[in-house]
């Protein structure tokens, strides 16, 4: 059995490691494809691959038809919208993520992010504090409980919606519970965005929903960047000049933002959530553990394809 672990951007050298140590240790061969420059070098070595591990990179229909020998496809991390579920599928291969394995360092991120943001971006003029402000949390999965947990240590008043999660079980993590996003985002002072990006959700942040914000509200998205409508939210900064977005996506429209508002955007110059060490760690060995108990007992938990 054959593990490729395929990532343009490589895991850290321990994290390698770690998921040799798992995949050698269950008698199988570990190979390795770390920053390869064209998607040729991909579609060779994934030839004669029986599982894969990626990051970021793309597995789509022609990686899969590439790949005969594979049934397993593992992205290391919590979004999986870079492997074509559809294809996979169609090629009768397994497709898993990874989550919570990032969450905390993301939830980490929020908060340099928001102290940065309520400190003026630390121009030297006189911000404000966190505690006391009303935090809402957009989508309460593995990441917006880790959201609230931090924000219950700055003393702010921590709201949530998540058309998929019971109210009963925000309210037992301590936090309330609200009926819809509009409702959040009139409630809150600041809301931090946690939901994938899918047919329902593209585009769905937009003018009139961000434009509920109280007076001097911020928008975090360490989400997707494609959630933000960007030219309905251009407007309405244009508009609104009280509010802020700060964001480890960069958008699309990112030199317009940067020249008209300056004083109230920011993004990282990549996407920096699960960028820390030890989430890379984690990632990468939870992957390589679900690749050797699909093989070896057929579980399917993380399975994201159908």
């Amino acid at each position: 059995m054959k593990v490729l672990v395929a990532t343009e951007k490589p895991f850290a050298a321990v994290a390698v490691e770690g998921i040799r140590k798992e995949v050698e240790a269950a008698g199988y061969e570990l190979a390795l494809l770390e920053k390869y420059t064209e998607k040729a070098q991909l579609l060779e070595a994934v030839k004669d691959a029986n599982a894969l591990i990626i990051r970021s990179d793309k597995v789509d229909n022609e990686v899969l038809d590439a790949a005969k020998e594979l049934k397993i496809v593992v992205r290391a991390g919590a979004g999986y919208d870079n492997i074509d579920l559809e294809a996979a599928t169609a090629h009768n291969v397994v497709a898993m993520n990874t989550p919570g394995q990032n969450s905390n360092a993301v939830a980490e991120l929020v908060f340099g992010l928001l102290v940065f943001a309520v400190r003026n971006f630390f121009n030297g003029k006189a911000g404000t504090e966190l505690m006391g402000k009303k935090l809402g949390i957009l989508a309460f999965g593995n990441v917006g409980r880790n959201v609230a947990r931090v924000a219950a240590g700055f003393g702010m008043e921590v709201f949530a919606y998540d058309a998929f999660c019971p109210k009963e079980a925000i309210e037992a993590a301590g936090v309330h519970a609200v009926d819809s996003q509009d409702a959040l985002f009139e409630t809150c002072d600041v809301v931090s965005l946690h939901i994938p990006a899918t047919p329902e959700t593209k585009q769905s942040i937009n003018k009139a929903l961000v434009g509920k914000l109280k007076k001097g509200g911020i928008l975090v998205n360490t989400a997707r960047k494609e959630v933000i409508n960007e030219s309905e939210l251009l407007d309405l900064m244009a508009e609104r000049t009280d509010i802020k977005y700060v964001t480890d996506i960069m958008p699309d429209a990112h030199a317009e933002f940067a020249e008209k508002f300056a004083d109230r955007y920011f993004s990282t110059p990549k996407k920096m959530g699960a960028q820390t060490a030890e989430a890379n760690i984690n990632a990468g060995i939870a992957a390589a553990k679900q690749i050797v108990g699909y093989f070896q007992t057929g579980c399917e938990k993380f399975r994201v394809n159908k």
